[in-house]
């Protein structure tokens, strides 16, 4: 029995948000039907992202609805808010809320008090003061701009085919991405290898006119699988006619040219930055403790430091690793840890509403996994590496098995396996970005404008 009537507030519907929800549903079922728990899920959208998959989806190996898992059909003891948290005052045990309703009203923000609150409101991409960046720039964290992409770089392949302009076609061939993690290494490897089979389809494109381009600061990518395997990633790369730029840096993409750190110059039409991201604005809109970082300040057992009925987990908190040799390190800001986070979480909170004791997070990061394009891939787990066939396919039954619910996890492998048996699709779907296009062109008006000016 839970102490008294307590409304928990879920901040957030990603991996920590959405698995949290989940555990607390199992564990405080009883209380929830008897109204002495309610849980209510804050969330822009009506579904969680399975982000290690977006490099699949916008490659076409993965339909786009089966990298989502709808919040509305797994979380069914949840009350679900679509819109976000713009401020917390966890003194008033209060939160602002923008929602779809308040947009369409136009009455502003509403305050919805909690008495639990969970911040999982994730992380957004790190981006620079660039020149022509925001202007340009295209990201690669949401289910949204994976399939975007995917349309952009299809077009970007009709443009050159129909063109009679060189500097046209060179700029559409020519791809770049900046920042060597997993995001942009996979994503990079996953559409080169889609637009290296497309080519077959034009007459007058050869995979040998594309340019694809990797841009990373630092002197190594894909740190997570280790500096050995790190190396063979880059050699592989490189083998595929991609150039792999390390210490290298953007300085500018304005006017559609991107300008390299060391003098080189690439116009190019597509431009995709996955150069790290950074915690969620709505944390400095809190009255929580925080790091330098600007990440959550939390004690081993997921509660935010110095305070009370606040929790937090995944990219917005900053949870100390207690398996760590050395003090003071925090548990890195991946799936990985959140997945497992998020079962503490909701454990402890469901421990602290019926007065027990609360568990602490404790995990070994047991390895990485990275797909370089069909059938190809590099993996560091429990000390082992792997690379080429072993290694993509350890990448997909990995997240095979992390993908929430059974009914994803078959749809999946469904695709996966009738990907095998026929011919990849090469479609554009762009026009879903304008669906009002045809019509208003038909009534009478003008076509809009690519806002990011990316046709």
């Amino acid at each position: 029995m839970v102490k008294e009537r307590a409304r928990i507030l879920v901040v957030g519907g990603g991996y920590v948000g959405m698995y949290t929800a989940l555990r607390l549903q199992k564990k405080l079922k009883r209380e929830i039907r008897r109204g002495e728990v309610e849980i209510t899920v804050v969330s822009p959208d009506p579904y969680m992202t399975y982000q290690p998959f977006l490099p699949e989806a916008a490659a076409g190996s993965i339909s786009p609805r089966h990298v989502v898992v709808p919040l509305r059909r797994v979380l069914p003891l949840c009350r679900i808010v679509i819109g976000e948290a713009t401020a917390i005052d966890h003194g008033k045990r209060t939160a602002t809320l923008s929602t779809l309703a308040t947009e369409e009203e136009g009455t502003g923000t509403q305050e919805l008090p909690y008495d639990e609150l969970v911040l999982a409101p994730g992380s957004i991409a790190r981006t620079l003061p660039i020149p022509g960046l925001a202007d340009h720039g295209i990201g690669f964290k949401t289910v949204e701009e994976a399939i975007g992409l995917r349309n952009h770089v299809i077009e970007q392949m009709d443009i050159a085919s129909s063109t009679r302009d060189p500097a046209i076609r060179d700029a559409a061939l020519t791809f770049v991405f900046v920042g060597g993690g997993y995001a942009g290494v996979e994503a990079l490897g996953e559409l080169e290898d889609m637009a290296r089979y497309a080519v077959r389809y034009y007459h007058n494109v050869q995979a040998d006119d594309m340019k694809w381009i990797l841009v990373e600061a630092t002197n190594r990518i894909l740190p997570e699988v280790g500096e050995e395997m790190g190396t063979y990633t880059v050699t592989q790369l490189r083998r595929r006619n991609i150039q792999v730029l390390l210490e290298t840096r953007l300085e500018s993409c304005s006017d559609r040219v991107a300008v390299l750190s060391d003098g080189q110059r690439f116009p190019t039409r597509t431009l995709v930055w996955t150069a790290g991201v950074k915690p969620h604005p709505v944390l400095a809109a809190t009255d929580l403790p925080l790091t330098p970082h600007g990440r959550l300040r939390c004690t081993p057992e997921l509660t935010v430091e110095g305070t009370t009925h606040a929790w937090a987990a995944g990219d917005a908190a900053a949870v100390p690793d207690v398996t760590a040799p050395e003090p003071g390190t925090d548990t890195a800001p991946n799936a990985q840890h959140a997945v497992r986070q998020a079962k503490v979480l909701g454990d402890n909170i469901a421990h602290a509403l019926r007065e027990e004791p609360l568990e602490t997070y404790a995990h070994r990061y047991v390895g990485s996994v990275a797909s370089l394009g069909l059938h190809k891939g590099v993996a560091q787990v429990y000390g082992r590496k792997l690379k080429g066939y072993p290694a993509w396919f350890m990448h997909r039954v990995y997240h095979l098995s992390r993908v929430p619910t059974f009914n994803r996890k078959a749809r999946v492998l469904a695709e996966w396996t009738l990907a095998g048996l026929f011919k990849r699709e090469i479609v554009s779907l762009g026009s879903l970005e304008h669906p009002r296009a045809e019509f208003e062109l038909a009534a009478g008006g003008k076509p809009p404008e690519d806002p990011k000016g990316s046709n």
